[in-house]
């Protein structure tokens, strides 16, 4: 059996004196593609967090690629092959597109020409400042700078959230294209079920900071759904 890429076993994590994350405890295997969900508030945004040891754990083990994480230091953590795309983009405004994505490149397969083939939009603006961007853009922006970092596991928060339909269905589009690429595993978090259907082997559903559900994509019900995901 082939050992997990990602393992959290029994992760708890806290704002200060606030603890949001409860004994949790979730895998991901080489190549595989995890949806994480849950209504807002439930703690998708803080597992991903600390998953990329950007917030301290209180206790429990977070291991990658037979790495312990729970000591590591965020960018001692992305060295080893972890590769987010933040909820809101946050790319760096000022800089170039050509500059945000070699800032922190890294030798592998994903070079500016690969990102620039998944984003074509992307290399009619290589010298555009990322602030000028269009949201959609920047969108694309973060995506193609994780994946120069060359990464094992892409953690994408809510990459689709609030654009415009159309650009939606290409940063899908380029998603699938992604899910398709053996060698690279996702934890990916976003409300839209269809699309993930589509995409991801297995889910796992936080409600108020513990796992609520975890099983193949194909086993979540609407019963399920609805239970845990609905209004």
């Amino acid at each position: 059996m082939t050992a997990p890429l990602l393992k959290l076993d029994n992760v708890s994590a806290a704002y200060g004196a606030a603890e949001v994350l409860f004994d949790l405890s979730f895998d991901i295997a080489p190549g595989e593609i995890v949806a994480l969900m849950g209504r807002n508030g439930m703690g998708k945004t803080t597992t991903i967090r600390t998953i990329c040891r950007m917030l301290g754990s209180t206790h429990g083990h977070i291991t990658f690629d037979g790495h312990e994480l729970t000591s590591m230091s965020a960018h001692k953590a992305a060295q080893l092959g972890l590769g987010l795309v933040p909820e809101g983009r946050r790319c760096f405004a000022p800089l170039t597109v050509a500059e945000n994505l070699t800032v922190a490149s890294r030798p592998g397969p994903w070079d500016l020409a690969a990102v620039t083939t998944l984003f074509p939009r992307l290399r009619e603006r290589l010298g555009q400042s990322a602030g000028s961007l269009s949201g959609g853009e920047q969108q694309m922006l973060a995506i193609g700078r994780a994946l120069m970092t060359n990464p094992r596991l892409l953690l994408l928060d809510e990459a689709t959230e609030g654009l415009a339909p159309v650009v939606r269905q290409e940063i899908w589009a380029a998603i699938g294209e992604l899910a398709d690429t053996a060698a690279l595993s996702i934890l990916i978090v976003d409300k839209s079920l269809r699309e993930l259907r589509a995409l991801a082997h297995r889910a796992v559903i936080l409600e108020k900071g513990r796992k609520a559900w975890e099983g193949p994509i194909d086993a979540l019900t609407d019963d399920i759904s609805a239970r845990h995901l609905g209004v």
